[in-house]
């Protein structure tokens, strides 16, 4: 029997299994894998204490930091999760894992197009994040595929870093907030690609080429970049603990200003919650809230 069992191994898992380990919690991590969304990213600025680290030389100290503490990392993945008179039950295809309490931090993952060449240049020219790798194609040539807010925001990110921006969509009207479609019309470095989508990323070493087929007149052409960010929205694996959970929309777990859900023990933290921003920094935070209560939860049961 654990103290606390977290499912996901990103930033929120992370702080929440430090945290957790440093108040003499009985702690494991299971994860499908071990950094989260970091390893859609390459390099990152906008982590305190780094003024740029590798994602994967992050992801390397936070297993470093966590195994120093004697949390265990078990590459599994969990398909169910029960709740029990001494908190829970999860099921993975080799083992069953009994806590008394349990952390949700499995983030989300972005959604992809499926296309050839996507996966071999992830990270080495397709990102996700226009947020985390923007700043690396300063003064170069990008593109934006998507339509919605999200889409949006980030071609007027990089309006402001890349010397031309290219912004890619299946339809010929966008999604997003009326206000940031004007504002990325008035751009001049934004070249709209409309009633378009990209069929495949090109390159040696590193992405160098989009091809494009427009959707109404069969048309295709190729975009020399440097870059594309892949901004078609994301996705919330929430289905195991739907029946214990309250969840929006988007299927993100409803958490209060503890990373309570509605079960009590059961807590969530990081991108999988309706947390406004998917940063980093703000998902090490709440799961730093979310080991802390859960801490405050046992006491308050030892009482």
């Amino acid at each position: 029997m654990h103290d606390l069992i977290i499912i996901g191994g990103g930033p929120a898992g992370a702080a929440a299994a430090i945290y957790a380990a440093r108040r003499e919690m009985k702690t494991m991590i299971i994860s499908k894998d071990v950094g989260g969304q970091l390893v859609w990213a390459s390099e990152i600025e906008n982590y305190p204490g780094f003024k740029s680290i590798n994602a994967f030389e992050l992801i390397g100290k936070f297993q470093e930091q966590i195994s120093a503490l004697g949390v265990k990392i078990t590459q599994e993945e969990v398909k169910s999760i029960e709740k029990t008179n001494q908190g829970f039950k999860l099921i993975c295809p080799q083992k069953e894992y009994e806590a008394k309490t349990v952390i949700l931090a499995m983030g989300l993952s972005p959604r992809k197009l499926d296309i050839p060449g996507e996966k071999e240049f992830s990270g080495k020219g397709v990102s996700y994040c226009a947020n985390c790798d923007g700043p690396f194609y300063k003064n170069k040539t990008v593109a934006v595929v998507g339509g919605g807010n999200s889409a949006l925001d980030a071609a007027e990110i990089m309006s402001k870093i890349a010397n031309k921006v290219y912004l890619i969509h299946r339809r010929d009207e966008f999604k997003a907030f009326e206000a940031l479609i004007k504002e990325v019309e008035a751009r001049d470095n934004i070249e709209m690609i409309l009633d378009s989508s990209p069929i495949e990323f090109l390159g040696d070493e590193a992405l160098k080429q989009i091809k494009v087929k427009n959707l109404k007149t069969e048309e295709e052409k190729f975009l020399e970049v440097d870059g594309a960010f892949v901004e078609i929205g994301r996705l919330a694996h929430t289905s195991l603990v739907k029946d214990i959970v309250d969840r929006n929309r988007s299927e993100e777990i409803l958490v209060n200003e503890l990373c309570e859900t509605k079960t009590p023990g059961l807590f969530a933290a990081g991108d999988v919650t309706q947390v406004a921003f998917k940063q980093i920094s703000i998902a090490a935070g709440q799961g730093t809230i979310a080991a802390l209560a859960a801490y405050q939860y046992l006491q308050t049961k030892k009482d």
